[in-house]
């Protein structure tokens, strides 16, 4: 059985959703001092869905023949994920003060916000393109 690329889009979507609004919600919880982001769950269940998303965007990539070379947009979200979960593990982790940890989280959300907006128009530069059609 095979996947379609449609359905492969709507895995790779779902996981997005989920991944980006668990992290928004283990941030929040983080910064209150709820006791279950703590958890085996709350530390587990993310890497489980993050993977998820990964091994989608690669198949979806083979299926389209996409390589950061061919496609740089490609390439920014690519780069943007990095800096996604470098955000990530600052925004999570204890031991930075709230107000370092709270923008990490902030800066985490708009990165993830810019990949999406590359995905969806296909330009490296993603929402940031818009803003040079504004200031012209």
């Amino acid at each position: 059985m095979s996947l379609d690329y449609a359905a492969l889009k709507l895995v790779h979507q779902s996981a997005v959703a989920l991944s980006v609004t668990g992290f928004f919600v283990r941030g929040l919880a983080s910064f209150s001092g709820a006791g279950w982001v703590r958890s085996r769950a709350a530390r587990t269940l993310p890497h489980a869905v993050d993977t998820v998303l990964l091994l989608s965007a690669l198949a979806m990539a083979w299926m389209l023949r996409l390589t950061p070379g061919n496609a740089p947009w490609l390439l920014a979200k690519i780069v943007g994920l990095v800096l996604y979960v470098g955000l990530g593990v600052v925004a999570l982790r204890p031991g930075r003060s709230l107000a370092v940890r709270a923008a990490a989280w902030t800066a985490a959300l708009a990165t993830v916000g810019w990949i999406a907006s590359v995905a969806v128009t296909k330009n490296p530069r993603g929402f940031l393109a818009m803003l040079g059609t504004l200031v012209a």
